[in-house]
């Protein structure tokens, strides 16, 4: 039995998870939330993952019942993301390791997310559409490596929904993609919005430019209600990502599709994607908000299978880099 710690900090989410080989002990979470119509900087995000970052820790080990004399092996997030929030982790990460005599790992934040994915769900050898806040890609194993058949050219999904939600001043608490999809259930009218799809490649970021344009014309006239325009970005950019999706699927026989990452969460993605996967007699896996968003939990997971199948990062290396693509990491414990 083997316990590991892993501290998930890359973005606005700060986070540390404890397992005991594949059980999950605890999964503590604390989000930074700006004002309506503020996004996050690095700054200020890292200034308060470093005021919680202990108070998360002692979190996490009071909830597991266990010490850091307990833990075997300390893993964090290497990259991808932003630089100020993950320095802060990796040297509370490096510090820790130094006190405890304690060997590190360095995880791929977007392996993490696929290994807890098929952790948690159970998938095997999905089609994996990885959507959050700074990624998103649509990835396939094969030969220890995770392939990346399409991803977006310009921002990410969730980074698309969350500048929309600043357009129309919309909360950040608990997320404004949460926000943004509540508010669409209540959408009636479809506006036509472009839809981006270039290959296996999807773009985002002239869709937004197109809707902030018109947004005042729109809303000023009552051709289209906030909840109008919530539910037609929904439509359309998980429309751009399922097709994509079903293509990687036919490019490689897949039956299986995982949804990962914080967009990942979003029920009417997972619905357009169910309708798709039954169309093909495949099967959809996907996790809630436990362990969709950023979490520690899914670094243990990843770390913990890098550190069974290989070596422990040399102290050197444990460093952190904004730019680590998933196709970067060799995928030691896959056949």
């Amino acid at each position: 039995m083997v316990i590991a710690i892993g501290f998930e900090g890359s973005a606005n989410k700060l986070a540390v998870g404890i397992i005991r080989d594949n059980e999950v002990l605890s999964n503590v979470r604390r989000t930074y939330i700006t004002p309506p119509g503020e996004g996050f900087l690095p700054k200020e995000t890292a200034i308060h993952h470093r005021t919680h970052v202990l108070e998360v820790l002692k979190q996490a080990l009071s909830d597991a019942k266990l010490t850091m004399k307990d833990v075997d092996v300390i893993c964090y997030t290497k990259g991808p993301g932003m630089g100020g929030p993950l320095t802060v982790l990796v040297l509370v990460a490096r510090t820790i390791a130094q006190m405890y005599n304690k060997p590190m790992v360095a995880v791929n934040h977007c392996v993490g997310h696929i290994e807890m994915g098929r952790l948690i769900t159970g998938s095997k050898d999905p089609t994996i559409l990885y959507v959050s806040g700074g990624n998103t890609q649509i990835i396939a194993y094969s030969r220890q490596r995770y392939r990346i058949f399409g991803e977006t050219i310009d921002i990410a999904v969730g980074n698309c929904l969350d500048r929309f939600a600043r357009l129309l001043t919309l909360s950040n608490d608990p997320s404004p993609g949460y926000n943004i999809e509540q508010m669409a259930k209540k959408g009636k009218k479809l506006a036509l919005l472009p839809y981006v799809v270039k290959g296996m490649d999807v773009s985002f970021s002239g869709i937004l430019s197109h809707i902030e344009e018109r947004l005042d014309d729109w809303l000023s006239t009552g051709k289209y209600t906030k909840e109008d325009l919530c539910f037609s970005l929904q439509e359309t950019t998980f429309a751009m990502l399922i097709e994509i999706t079903e293509r990687a699927m036919a490019h490689v026989g897949s039956s299986e599709v995982l949804i990962v990452g914080g967009v990942g969460c979003n029920e009417r993605l997972q619905e357009m994607m169910d309708v798709m996967c039954k169309e093909r007699n495949a099967k959809l896996y996907a996790t809630d908000e436990r362990f969709c968003i950023d979490n520690g939990v899914m670094i243990a997971v990843a770390g913990l299978l890098q550190y069974k199948t290989g070596k422990p990062t040399p102290w050197s290396e444990t460093t952190c880099v904004q730019r680590y693509r998933t196709d970067d990491v060799f995928v030691s414990w896959r056949e």
